[in-house]
């Protein structure tokens, strides 16, 4: 059967708090549903030959081609990601990179609608990030954005086995020069209570949504 809502996530981290709060949004609408993490797929990033001009197909040849279909046939869409770097992760900027395909003559897209959760630890990061991928499903892309989800994230070091040791550690950079990790609580996202409760909200609001089109 074919999804009605699809969740992707950007995280390459098993069993993440993105996913966790993507799968969350993804059961709270009642629909069929599908996961998908693109760490576990092949997707290049736009090359710009403008090959899918004509008829909204990218002719990359990697495993866009199949999550393509997925993506157009789901009345709704939950995009999960990260912020390493200051910036989107890379699996999930090229995912929107790709997205260019469809929106040639023809916007593919239009009027889908869309929920974004994004996972970090710097707040002006998240924000600026989020201004931008509200920016790309509403101004380029013509989604209905729903809503915006941020999740607390955790630092790569307190799980690496040397981040009491790596002079390269954000541990002490981020909680103190006399901080070590197992001073520092690991972040779940099933304890941040309000993100949590937003997205079961949330994921409700989509499955309404989708069902009262579908009546009409």
């Amino acid at each position: 059967m074919t999804a009605e809502v699809l969740g992707i996530s950007g995280s390459p981290v098993k069993n993440s708090n993105t996913d966790r709060l993507v799968n969350a949004v993804l059961g709270a609408t009642g629909l069929e549903f599908e996961f998908i993490k693109l760490s576990r797929l092949y997707v290049r990033p736009c090359l710009a030959c403008k090959q899918c001009v004509r008829d909204n197909i990218c002719k990359i040849e990697d495993d866009f081609q199949n999550l393509a279909d997925k993506i157009k046939s789901a009345k709704a869409l939950v995009i999960g990601a990260y912020t390493p770097y200051g910036q989107i992760d890379a699996f999930t900027k090229a995912l929107l990179e790709r997205f260019w395909s469809f929106r040639h003559v023809n916007n593919l897209l239009e009027g889908k609608l869309c929920v974004t959760i994004l996972t970090g630890l710097n707040p002006t990061v998240m924000d600026t990030v989020n201004r931008s991928l509200a920016a790309e499903i509403r101004n380029y892309e013509h989604m209905d954005l729903v809503a915006q989800l941020s999740v607390h994230g955790n630092l790569p070091c307190l799980t690496c086995g040397e981040g009491d040791t790596c002079k390269m550690s954000a541990v002490t950079s981020m909680h103190g020069p006399d901080a070590i990790t197992s001073d520092c609580m690991y972040s779940r996202v099933e304890e941040q209570n309000d993100v949590w409760e937003e997205a079961i909200r949330v994921g409700r609001r989509v499955g309404e949504r989708v069902r009262t089109t579908a009546k009409g």
